[in-house]
């Protein structure tokens, strides 16, 4: 009873706000009240009004909200609902929404503190939770596209989503304009290319031109230095296929008069300084077929030692898997002519190119998010203290997911038209990639560890994953502890079993045979893999997307594809390797979907600093504060400790990181 304070938030988008009335409701513990049509919201503004109510409410648990058109449904996207209630001590509640109300359905935001089962002892949210999950699971359901090796949300194209999912008018606009330029870049270009071919590799300068970067540049001046070439296992766009050596791969059988190189490598192996990067993952791929020419795959090992100056040296290259019955493949090495062992380096590098963007990028990135995303609507209330955690790295994960199956991925997109994996082995590694999928494999610190890098000095990658993964999960832990005081009330929350349970037996299909859990037992269990599911939204997924504009924009450097197959013998010529590189077409196009993929958004949230206030408490605001100081503290080290380098690593320092998976 009494006067309350009512601010309604509407977010800034071109279209957030709206002409249409506005009705809404007060909903506590002991009744309703009913406010009736009370504005037409205004985008980009904050909304204050007063209302006298009648009835006891109580302590308030939703506000309801209506929005009423007469003839053209304007859509509203309301950011959250203060309310006070009445006299100077009177409460504060704040409701956060952050969705679009469109048509005449009602919704009802819960107050912000964020309730787990287990906490609501009285079942106050109970049959919000149960409708809204009922809603959501019509809303989100399971797909498999290609029938793939894990699941997706079922959405053949952007009307398919739910409008909540879709990029908002900045986003949008932004992303549109550069998918016009790049088209238009092609068309323009296309005959030219169609009647040239490449002579040299300086004729790659023509299609090098606007958007790279300074790293770039060096790329293209220093590609073919074997310094160079190991760096990029370390600290380039792909440092997931490097380990340490615990022995001689079974696969690298020697020919005759490489006893040599056997000793060296063995030698190496003792002092524990051998690294290898295997990309057998490749073999037995179907490579595509394109305008009518076949193109080729292979599936290279690479042995580099470590020397004591942090530099990784290539020390062989051997670019096929043995047969049976077969003379041995051959192995390269630096001291092979320099077309030959230039020619088995670009191998390598077209098949990191391939691995890159299918396994480290697509499967570990888009598609777990993906997975994350979908399982976390189907499976949390918005009241859930998880769901609230999650749901700001989720952003617009969906719609650049099924722009990516439709556009690149899908049939007549780019890898058809120019990836040597297109033609339907792109979909045939993915299921691969996804039967090697470990749990263990997404937590940098059992990963770097089983690769044997966590103590490699210049591996700078796994030094910053491994403090953004403590950072992470010293946030996730502060979240959690205001809501689970002992294992058994994690043990005992049904939803929160629910969604780990979606994410591993049905997004992942079954991933339990590969470390995921089916349930989680304890607080630190639960932390653990909440941070995972974190990590991979943001920092894992920005180690691999951001260096693709630096390290792939110099196409001898990452060749989209290989026009001719891998060399048996040891006599390639300028000519034959120029033969094998992209054309000038395929150069174009990977020119314009690498500068797609990897430049600078000009639309995006850093980590932790979102503007969604999803938790209302001071508690979780605090934990949130001390998160985005712990942030500040690691970029200022990362920043201090590029200074010194020759080429400063920057994937993960957290103003460069996205808050999701939003490209």
């Amino acid at each position: 009873m009494g006067v309350f304070y009512i601010r309604v938030s509407t977010g800034c988008s071109l279209y957030a706000g709206s002409i249409d009335k506005v009705h809404l409701w007060l909903v506590g513990e002991h009744g309703e009240a009913s406010l009736g049509m009370l504005l037409a919201p205004q985008r980009n503004s904050e909304v204050e009004f007063q209302v006298d109510v009648s009835e006891h409410l109580g302590p308030l648990l939703f506000v309801k909200v209506q929005k009423l058109h007469y003839f053209l449904d304007d859509a509203w996207f309301c950011n959250w609902i203060s309310v006070k209630g009445p006299g100077d001590q009177g409460a504060e509640y704040r409701f956060p929404c952050y969705r679009w109300v469109q048509g005449t359905r009602i919704l009802s935001p819960p107050e912000g503190t964020g309730c787990t089962v287990v906490e609501d002892t009285q079942g106050l949210f109970r049959k919000h939770r149960e409708e809204e999950l009922e809603e959501r699971k019509s809303l989100y359901q399971w797909g498999n596209w290609k029938n793939g090796g894990i699941l997706n949300v079922a959405a053949t194209s952007l009307s398919d989503l739910p409008v909540d999912e879709r990029f908002r008018e900045d986003k949008r606009v932004e992303f549109e304009a550069s998918r016009v330029w790049g088209k238009a870049d092609v068309l323009i270009n296309f005959p030219i290319n169609s009647l040239t071919s490449w002579k040299d590799l300086d004729d790659f300068t023509w299609v090098f031109k606007l958007g790279r970067t300074k790293l770039a540049e060096r790329v293209r001046s220093s590609w073919k230095e074997d310094a160079f070439f190991g760096y990029q296992f370390l600290n380039g766009a792909n440092p997931m296929v490097l380990r340490r050596s615990t022995q001689l791969p079974s696969r690298l059988v020697f020919p005759r008069g490489m006893e040599k190189l056997q000793a060296e490598l063995c030698k190496e192996l003792e002092e524990g300084t051998l690294f290898e990067a295997d990309f057998s993952l490749l073999d037995g791929i179907k490579a595509n077929v394109i305008q009518s020419s076949q193109q080729y795959l292979a599936a290279p090992l690479v042995m580099l030692k470590l020397q004591p100056d942090g530099q990784l040296l290539p020390m062989a290259i051997q670019l096929e898997l043995p047969k049976i019955g077969l003379d041995p493949p051959p192995i390269f090495t630096p001291a092979d002519p320099p077309v030959d062992w230039l020619l088995a380096k670009c191998w390598v590098r077209s098949s990191d190119l391939q691995l890159h963007e299918i396994q480290s990028h697509l499967l570990r990135g888009h598609l777990m998010a993906e997975v994350f995303s979908v399982a976390t609507r189907r499976t949390l209330p918005s009241v859930h203290p998880v769901f609230k955690l999650l749901v700001p790295h989720l952003l617009y994960t969906l719609e650049i997911n099924v722009r990516a199956r439709n556009d690149l991925i899908g049939e007549r997109g780019f890898f058809d038209k120019a990836m040597s994996t297109g033609g339907g082995g792109h979909v045939d590694l993915i299921k691969q990639a996804s039967a090697f999928l470990t749990y263990s494999s997404l937590c940098p610190p059992d990963d770097l560890a089983e690769r044997g890098l966590l103590d490699v000095q210049s591996c700078f990658y796994a030094k910053d994953a491994l403090r953004l993964w403590e950072v992470i999960n010293r946030y996730v832990t502060g979240i959690f502890d205001l809501h689970y005081k002992t294992d058994a009330a994690v043990r005992d929350d049904h939803e929160l079993q629910t969604w780990c349970q979606e994410i591993t037996e049905t997004g992942l299909q079954g991933a339990q045979k590969r470390g995921f859990p089916t349930s989680l037992q304890s607080r630190a269990q639960a932390c653990h893999f909440i941070t995972m599911c974190i990590f991979t939204c943001t920092a894992q997924h920005s180690s691999v997307h951001l260096g693709q504009l630096d390290w792939f924009y110099w196409v001898p450097n990452a060749p989209c594809t290989m026009r001719l197959p891998p060399p048996t013998t040891k006599d390639a010529t300028m000519e034959k390797l120029m033969a094998t590189l992209p054309d000038p077409h395929q150069s174009t196009l990977q020119i314009n979907v690498i500068w797609l993929l990897g430049r600078r958004q000009a639309v995006m949230v850093p980590l932790g600093q979102h503007s969604e206030e999803h938790f209302s408490s001071p508690e979780a605001k605090a934990v949130l504060m001390k998160f985005r100081e712990e942030l500040a503290a690691l970029e200022e080290e990362i920043e201090i400790r590029n200074k010194s380098l020759d080429i400063p690593y920057e994937y993960m320092k957290p103003s460069l990181v996205e808050n999701s998976v939003a490209v």
